[in-house]
């Protein structure tokens, strides 16, 4: 019965353990990469050219063609053309010169998050840093979700699928997005051979929708006098309606929804020769030459296909339910061009907008691992590319099955989470110019942010729904967070251990005796406190006058830091008594990881001594928790009883 049950259960565990292996794969590589003092140095950076990688983000930034005419239609009606004149000025003068800031300041795709996180300290900085990680979990989540639902929306309005998909809108959607998560979990980091066929192509066609149409805009003999005439009806004077395409901009700040992505796929850009990853100027070039092509193609498009769909189209097509409703331009491409070419322009548009959500993801598993693991805010396995697919398209689904993929829906969700990065980013920029005393770019970097503060701030106003979807992924993001680095407390939390020359003496002294230490916290460091701690240490505990015995002192540094390095110190104080100083984020991780690797240096188990410390269990753990003190002993021995499982090699703790 023995053998028997052990060779069912082999199968099973093997599969648990194949399954386990496939999911962490390539985890402790990607570990190796991360920023800190853990990281390993990068082989020479093998990229693709910057044209080609600006394909991957043009999935994102070129898609919104896709739904961005009609979203303009549906804010500014007949002005149209001119709120997206407003906008394309604000995207070539504002966005853009920030964003190209941005990609020299950050370059290995962190963003402006990165630069804002060296301005802020502690946990202030760390807070700060979760509640941007929030809003761009916002953008990159509802880009994949919306983007996927107008691709659904494009399904179920080609004239051949109506019948079959309509009512089916949330399936549709729900599928395409697993199809997505399918690609990534079979091991996809980057597709940008598939991104510029289909970038290609898509701007193609639309290039031949946009000069059909302007051809019949211009062959009419009535239609701009008609669009002009009702402009002039509804809006009166140029100036009004200059002041009124300056109101209703920001209702179309989603058409600046490729600059942070742009950022975000910079490590797939190749460099110069003579590049290094702490100056990759070759990359940082690339990426700039990227984000000005993508805003120039961008600008014309939008202006032109604005411009043709508000004339060509009736407004009443444009509202929900409307035949031209998130498909402005494949509206005309049916039109005009016939129902053959119309479905070929709708397959290209639901495999551009069902792939876009591919820089989206591309960008979180590009930002998220990089800030979350190091602040000990997330599981060890976060670092892996597969465990977080699996959380991501979990949590488009919870998105898609709440907003029932509905387009208009999610767009106000995204808009904020675009316009907060970007705002943040032109702040960030503000502040380096300011810094490196630049005046002429900190004004006009001011003067940037405070348009696009005026545009969030409008947003937030007029589609509330946006910043309260982005609170929830803020409250999600630092729930999980905090209550990871709970349950990791008590991990080792030491990546190495160095030992200076006198330090490296002291133990090699006392290799061959019994090694003990004692844990003092300095205050006066006069020689008193060295004289009282060793008697009262050496009388609670029996230890006889003739052993040696060194102190080790602890400096919290920065407790909001999760992994850190241990450098220790040797000095010797008023002449005679021998003290191990460290720095580090907190006493008992940085303590036990000293014990160990004096263990492991000289084959013999440390003691060290601590006294009790007065108040109460939970305020001590609060206190280790945020300032990385409290009760000490018991830490101290937590840690090692999970860092060594083994009691005959754990080193000994002994309170008093």
């Amino acid at each position: 019965m023995v053998s028997s049950t052990s060779g069912g259960a082999a199968p099973d565990g093997g599969a648990r353990h194949r399954l386990r292996a496939w999911l962490l794969e390539g985890l402790t590589d990607i570990a190796k990469r991360q920023p800190g003092p853990h990281a390993e140095p990068e082989g020479a950076h093998q990229g693709r050219p910057w044209w080609r990688v600006m394909c991957l983000t043009g999935l994102d930034y070129f898609s919104t063609l896709g739904y961005q005419p009609g979203i303009a239609a549906l804010a500014a009606g007949l002005l149209s053309p001119l709120a997206t004149v407003v906008l394309v000025v604000v995207t070539l003068v504002g966005a853009l010169p920030v964003y190209r800031r941005v990609a020299g300041e950050s370059p290995h795709g962190q963003g402006s998050i990165a630069m804002l996180e060296r301005l802020l300290t502690f946990w202030k900085g760390k807070l700060f840093v979760l509640t941007l990680l929030g809003f761009a979990a916002t953008d990159f989540l509802i880009t994949i979700t919306l983007s996927a639902a107008d691709a659904t929306a494009h399904l179920v309005e080609n004239p051949h699928l109506t019948a079959t998909l309509r009512g089916h809108e949330v399936v549709v959607t729900l599928i395409l997005v697993g199809m997505l998560g399918a690609v990534f979990l079979k091991g996809f980091t980057e597709a940008i051979g598939i991104a510029v066929a289909l970038v290609a192509a898509y701007l193609l066609l639309n290039a031949v929708v946009v000069t059909v149409g302007l051809w019949h805009v211009f062959t009419a003999p009535h239609v701009i006098p008609d669009w002009s005439q009702a402009l002039v009806a509804e809006r009166g004077s140029p100036l009004a309606m200059v002041g009124v395409a300056l109101v209703i901009f920001p209702k179309l700040a989603l058409g600046l929804s490729g600059f942070e992505t742009g950022v975000a796929v910079m490590p797939h850009i190749e460099g110069k020769p003579g590049d290094t990853e702490e100056r990759p100027a070759g990359r940082v070039q690339g990426a700039r030459k990227l984000l000005t092509t993508a805003a120039v193609i961008m600008s014309v498009f939008l202006i032109t296909s604005s411009f043709i769909t508000t004339l060509l189209i009736p407004q009443r097509a444009f509202e929900p339910g409307g035949e031209a409703n998130g498909r402005a331009l494949a509206y005309l491409a049916h039109e005009y061009l016939g129902s053959a070419f119309g479905s070929v322009y709708d397959a290209s548009t639901i495999a551009i907008l069902w792939f876009a959500g591919a820089s989206a993801m591309a960008g979180l598993l590009n930002l998220m691992p990089r800030y979350l693991p190091r602040y000990g805010m997330a599981p060890h396995w976060a670092r892996a590319v597969r465990p977080m697919v699996l959380v991501f398209i979990a949590i488009a689904f919870l998105v898609t099955w709440l907003f029932k993929a509905d387009v208009d829906a999610q767009g106000g969700a995204y808009a904020t989470g675009v316009l907060v990065l970007i705002t943040s980013a032109a702040i960030a920029v503000t502040i380096a110019a300011r810094r490196a005393r630049q005046r002429g770019w900190t004004i006009g970097f001011g003067a940037i942010s405070l348009i696009f503060l005026y545009t969030t701030a409008v947003n937030v106003i007029e589609r509330p729904d946006g910043v309260k979807i982005g609170a929830c992924f803020i409250a999600g993001i630092m729930a999980v967070s905090l209550l990871s680095r709970v349950a990791r407390a008590f991990e080792l939390r030491v990546t190495s251990v160095t030992f200076d020359a006198l330090a490296e003496r002291f133990v090699r002294d006392t290799a061959h005796r019994r090694i003990r230490f004692i844990a003092n916290k300095p205050e006066r460091r006069d020689l008193a406190e060295y004289r009282e701690k060793q008697h009262q240490i050496r009388g609670d505990n029996d230890i006889p006058p003739a052993d040696d015995i060194i102190f080790v002192e602890v400096t919290v540094a920065d407790p909001s830091e999760f992994e850190s390095e241990l450098r220790v110190c040797g000095e010797v104080v008023h002449g005679r008594y021998r003290v191990l100083t460290l720095q580090s984020a907190t006493i008992p991780n940085a303590l036990a990881a000293l014990l160990l690797r004096v263990r492991d240096l000289t084959g013999q188990r440390p003691h060290i001594y601590f006294e009790w410390t007065e108040g109460h269990p939970l305020a001590h753990f609060l206190r280790f928790f945020l300032f990385g003190q409290g009760e000490v002993a018991p830490v101290t021995r937590e840690v090692l009883r999970e860092a060594e499982p083994d009691r005959g090699r754990r080193p000994h703790v002994h309170v008093g």
